[in-house]
């Protein structure tokens, strides 16, 4: 039995980039996600790299902006390439992204907040 499933929860760190693959018509939306790792004294960020594909990742770039909290749930995948310049494989993690829930921006929780606190 084999089980690669990712379920996070985090703040977008930029803007996302949609890019569109002539030919075939379909997008890939990429983002980065901070999801912070309870310590003792103080919360440090995980910095993830997110891959959206199809009408998901449509939905990302337009709603989705940096500092909006969302979840995401989709698999752990590990991208090698050849470094142009110093000819070396070169690696990172990405989380290929199933399901993404849009839960609001640092903004919507600030609006939210009563004045006396």
């Amino acid at each position: 039995m084999s089980l690669n499933v990712v379920h996070l929860v985090g703040r977008v760190g930029g803007d996302p980039e949609l890019k569109w693959f002539e030919g075939s018509g379909k997008c890939v939306c990429t983002m980065t996600l901070a999801v912070n790792r309870r310590s003792k004294n103080q919360d440090q960020p995980d910095w993830f790299n997110l891959k959206i594909w199809g009408k998901t990742g449509e939905i990302a770039k337009n709603y989705a902006k940096k500092g909006s909290q969302i979840g995401v749930k989709g698999s752990l995948e590990v991208e090698t390439w050849i470094d142009k310049a110093t000819g070396t494989e070169r690696s990172r993690p990405v989380i290929k992204v199933d399901s993404l829930d849009l839960l609001g921006s640092k903004k919507d929780a600030a609006e939210a907040m009563p004045d006396y606190m």
